[in-house]
């Protein structure tokens, strides 16, 4: 972050935690804060746009800018699923004078981590129970049964990292989660 002045805040969590609407949350009350907008090779959403919600690349592309070197971070989450922090995406809003949310997965929010250091503040988003987690999963109409039971399993096991954040919010309740968070952040972003 040669030119970068501001600070990180990173918001990582199991899918399905409820860390995307978090973090829309946050960007709608917390003004200073820009958004990082994510690659992914997953095909995209009815309701996600490319360049807003993530950049959407084919995992060619994807695996292309890997060898280019073109990620601060990356990970192959799902087989042939890649999501990553492009380099251009830190330069784009290095511009705006801003601080950088960064909404992602629980390895990369611990790799982005130790690439900002005391410069980000980095928020785990865990679910009450892997129960509320899987009927949270089968309310998006998104995954087949054999999907949701990667996404649990792999749930399962990105909870083991929740002691390598700064905060840990249990989002049992959307709008206490939605509120702890901004608090924290605020006093991160005025010390």
């Amino acid at each position: 972050m040669a030119d970068f002045k501001g600070k990180c805040i990173i918001v990582s969590a199991p899918s399905g935690a409820g860390k995307t609407t978090i973090v829309k949350h946050l960007l709608q009350s917390i003004p200073s804060l820009a958004f990082s907008v994510s690659a992914t090779s997953r095909p995209s959403r009815s309701n996600e746009v490319d360049g807003k919600d993530y950049r959407f690349l084919s995992e060619e592309n994807f695996r292309k800018r890997i060898q280019a070197n073109e990620f601060l971070e990356w990970e192959e989450v799902y087989p042939g699923r890649f999501y990553g922090t492009l380099k251009s995406e830190e330069n784009r809003l290095s511009g705006e004078g801003k601080h950088i949310i960064f909404d992602l997965d629980v390895v990369g929010g611990v790799n982005l981590k130790a690439h900002f250091g005391s410069a980000a503040l980095a928020l785990f988003i865990q679910p009450p129970s892997l129960e509320v987690l899987a009927g949270r999963l089968r309310n998006r109409s998104t995954e087949t049964e054999d999907t949701l039971a990667v996404r649990l399993s792999k749930a399962s096991s990105e909870l083991k990292f929740a002691g390598q954040f700064d905060k840990i919010i249990i989002n049992d309740n959307l709008e206490e989660a939605c509120q702890q968070s901004g608090i924290w952040i605020k006093e991160f972003l005025n010390t």
